[in-house]
This record gives C-alpha cells, sequence and structure tokens, in this order.
C-alpha cells in the first residue's frame, strides 16, 4: 500500500462529476489498484475513490496543470477519471502489509449465511446454492447460486447493508465475470437492513437488494400484533 500525503485538487469526470478544491489530504494507493482520497473527518468513508479495475498514470513535467508539481489521472474501464491535481507532496511512502487473514463476521452475520444457505429459495423460485464462502482472488463471496434460468448469482451478506457492502460486492462481480464458465454473473446484497445511499448504488450498477428477515429464517413467530 502507497500513503501520500499531499496538498491536491481533485475532479471525477464520468457519469457524474464531483470537485474537491485544494486542500491537504491522504491519498491511498492500494495493492488491488482502487485509489482512495481522505481528509481527517468523515470517519472511514473516503472522499472520493475509483475501485478496480482502474489504472493510474503519473504525469510530471510539461504534462501538469500549471502551477501543480505532479498531476494523477485514474482511469476505470469504463473510461471515468479521477483528476488529481498535487500542489505539493508532504509524505509519500509504500508498504507490504502482506495476505490479510480476512474478516471474521459477528455471529448474526454468519448465521445469516448459514441460514441463507439453508432456504436458498428465499432468493426466488428455482434458486439452488453451488457453494457457501466460495473462494476468489479477493475474498469469499458468500453464497454462489444458480437462479431458475441456471445463471449464476453472486450474494453477499450484511447484518446491516452500508455502501461498502455494495463496494466489496462489485468487486466480486468484476472478478467473477472474467470467467467464462461462471459469466454473465449477477449480484443479490442481502441484509437485515439497507441504508438508503447502499440501495441506491446497488441498484445504479444493476444488484439487487433484498431485506432478510432473521426470525422467519430461524422459523420463529414474529413478536408483532396481528389480526389473524
Amino acid at each position: 500500500m502507497r500513503l501520500v500525503i499531499a496538498r491536491c485538487q481533485v475532479d471525477y469526470v464520468g457519469r457524474l462529476t464531483a470537485h474537491l478544491a485544494m486542500a491537504r489530504r491522504l491519498l491511498l494507493i492500494k495493492a488491488d489498484g482502487s485509489v482512495l482520497v481522505h481528509s481527517d473527518g468523515g470517519s472511514y468513508k473516503p472522499l472520493n475513490w475509483m475501485s478496480p479495475p482502474c489504472w493510474l498514470e503519473e504525469r510530471d513535467g510539461d504534462n501538469v496543470p500549471e502551477g501543480a508539481k505532479a498531476f494523477w489521472v485514474v482511469t476505470n474501464k469504463a473510461g471515468e477519471e479521477l483528476r488529481i491535481t498535487i500542489e505539493d507532496i508532504e509524505h509519500d511512502s509504500a508498504h507490504e502489509l502482506g495476505v490479510d487473514p480476512g474478516l471474521v463476521k459477528d455471529g448474526v452475520e454468519a448465521h445469516l449465511q448459514e441460514l441463507l444457505a439453508e432456504h436458498v429459495q428465499t432468493l426466488g423460485p428455482g434458486y439452488t446454492l453451488i457453494r457457501r464462502e466460495y473462494m476468489t482472488a479477493i475474498g469469499p463471496v458468500d453464497l454462489l447460486c444458480r437462479d431458475a434460468d441456471g445463471a449464476t448469482v453472486a450474494v453477499e451478506i450484511k447484518r446491516r447493508g452500508e455502501i461498502d457492502g455494495v463496494e466489496q460486492l462489485t468487486r466480486y462481480l468484476e472478478l467473477l465475470n472474467r470467467d467464462p464458465l461462471l459469466a454473465p454473473v449477477a449480484g443479490v446484497y442481502a441484509a437485515q437492513q439497507i441504508k438508503p445511499q447502499a440501495r441506491t448504488l446497488a441498484e445504479d450498477r444493476g444488484i439487487r437488494c433484498l431485506v432478510l428477515d432473521y426470525n422467519a429464517l430461524r422459523g420463529t413467530e414474529s413478536n408483532e400484533f396481528r389480526l389473524f
């Protein structure tokens, strides 16, 4: 992972446009190719980013805007660009983090995966399970299934569905769709609760969202009042 602290301006050019005025920020270039722009606030969320697969071109000399020290252009496969104009670099270092053991899911999330695998037709009529924890080069897909038409479907399961889970599933789908034996692979984002922003992003990327009822999957009765 490469860490760069720089005074920079960031412009995103694609389906949408976004602009970050010149300020001191942290730029992360990860081994998977992703580039993230962080400020000193906003918790864990980057101000802007480019998900892999993408390519970073570092320009200098005559190929940078006037007054800039460097100019980075990050391009994804759709041709969208993250343009980073760097006025000054305070820190630039690279670190080898090694293989990450992965996130250990909490009890509810792990149990949701187990229950959904057992009751896979919750995803839709005719669904069948190929495998739980289907391993890829960037981590395990929670469930790999086939729908009623025999098409492959990757399912990411969360207790609480947020944007980072959509990004995670997007990366899995980009990788799985390179495999001719699996492609085309659709995605389902399943969670007990899905935030509106996460749902909007998922649906924009063609990912279906599914809200899970934990008690129903467990076969327990609801505590809500019923007329009948």
